[in-house]
């Protein structure tokens, strides 16, 4: 078993308060867990059913009751706005510096030293994709409802609506919700947790993969991306969740050359095109196109699935308001713990998750910021990054796995006030792929 000894970030005001209590500890203190959540009220925000229209249909189509509201500018980012007034953040990120590095790249240095010095030590482990949830450890059930800004489901229709104070218990045995980092990297840095109840590790799915997707959509706005972390590639919390933050400034990733990777003709599933990024110091894959919002989002899920199941560490951004996905597997964790990076890199302690290997690069010490050129980006990124050999390997299999097709499976229906109904699809249990060779997989 390889582990590290890591200091992991504080999402959540009651992350410290992990004291091998379990589920208790939320009782009394409106949490997130059942004994708290079921007799509550939370803001809502249902978006259109149209996961099978176009891509390309993105304005929001609101009902009279929100005609006026901005699902990112008046929802998301002005509850945000009123939780950094209450002083519910553990430091204030609108004070941190921050400096495009000079250069090809244009990399993106954040000094953030409140993440460095407000954390707290853990051990984790790095030698699995998957892991079992587990209930002792810190895990979102045990997070405040003062910390959520609101659920997110789906409407039966195809208009978005917005209820101020929704009964949970009339919404869904397990909401979606969308909560705070109170260690945030940018601007609007939230979390959003699929099915919160549900008590998924950190593993993708169909179903929530599209609601990632979806809510990239909602928010029609290029600077507002979401983020993926697998267990080995920086989550550090086993229990499902993305995140998403608004910066007004295009990532260097999203700039880098890509090329076209060819695919057999008749085999590109729906429309969807990859390409291969071209020089860039982390190899990865881009998605994008598909006739729907589904055919993009299950095509990439395939392959996320697929490397997942396959102990390949792996980090996402859903970029262009869901419309284009970046794909990194990655190797930094495996390397370190082997003791194979180097020790420069070592002591600026950044842990290269999908924000950093994007180009938006946290560091947390000045004279690292301070000196920061685009050769040490460069470096520092590289060290993520799979080999030439090992990543055209990863890519084939990659591409096989993404032409397979989801199974339909029987929805769930739940219906809520003002005859809204939630539309779930139990997640589809994955025929497991063919094995790597041992040396594509983390070691053990």
């Amino acid at each position: 078993m390889l582990t590290i000894k890591r200091v992991a970030t504080v999402v959540s005001n009651y992350q410290e308060d992990d004291s091998e209590k379990g589920s208790s500890l939320g009782c009394g203190r409106r949490c997130l867990s059942s004994c708290c959540l079921s007799v509550s009220k939370l803001p809502l925000y249902l978006f259109k059913k149209d996961g099978d229209l176009p891509m390309e249909n993105g304005e929001v189509e609101s009902s009279d009751e929100i005609s006026e509201i901005s699902f990112l500018h008046n929802l998301l980012l002005a509850q945000w706005d009123d939780r950094m007034n209450q002083g519910m953040f553990r430091y204030d990120v609108s004070t941190c510096e921050t400096k495009i590095i000079p250069g090809q790249h244009g990399f993106i240095a954040q000094l953030n030293e409140g993440r460095h010095t407000k954390k707290r030590p853990t051990e984790f482990r790095v030698d699995q994709v998957l892991q079992p949830f587990d209930e002792n450890k810190f895990n979102f059930k045990k997070i405040g409802q003062e910390e959520v800004l609101f659920m997110v489901e789906q409407s039966i229709d195809h208009k978005s609506h917005f209820v101020a104070n929704a009964p949970i218990d009339k919404i869904s045995p397990s909401p979606n919700v969308v909560a705070i980092n109170v260690s945030p990297i940018e601007y609007g840095h939230v979390l959003l947790i699929p099915r919160v109840l549900d008590c998924f590790p950190q593993r993708i799915d169909h179903d929530s993969f599209q609601l990632a997707m979806h809510m990239a959509k909602e928010a029609a706005d290029p600077f507002f991306r979401l983020g993926y972390n697998s267990l080995g590639a920086f989550a550090t919390i086993n229990h499902l969740h993305f995140q998403a933050y608004y910066l007004a400034a295009p990532f260097p990733v999203e700039k880098a050359e890509k090329q076209i990777i060819a695919l057999d003709k008749g085999k590109c599933p729906q429309g969807v095109s990859v390409s291969q990024l071209v020089n860039y110091p982390v190899r990865g894959l881009v998605f994008e196109g598909g006739d729907t919002i589904r055919d993009l989002s299950d095509t990439v899920a395939n392959s996320l699935v697929f490397l997942q199941n396959n102990n390949i560490p792996f980090n996402v951004l859903i970029s262009d308001c869901g419309k284009r996905i970046y794909l990194f597997p990655q190797c930094f964790a495996e390397r370190q713990a082997l003791g194979e990076v180097s020790q420069e890199i070592l002591e600026a302690q950044v842990n290269p998750a999908v924000w950093e290997i994007s180009g938006h690069i946290v560091l947390k010490r000045r004279v690292d910021f301070d000196e920061a050129t685009e050769a040490y980006a460069w470096k520092l990124l590289a060290e993520v990054s799979l080999t030439e050999e090992r990543f055209q390997e990863v890519k084939a299999y990659i591409l096989e796995a993404m032409l397979c097709q989801k199974v339909d499976v029987e929805e769930e229906n739940y219906m809520i006030k003002s005859e809204l109904v939630q539309n779930y699809e139990p997640t589809t249990p994955q025929a497991a792929p063919p094995q790597l060779p041992l040396d594509c997989l983390v070691q053990q």
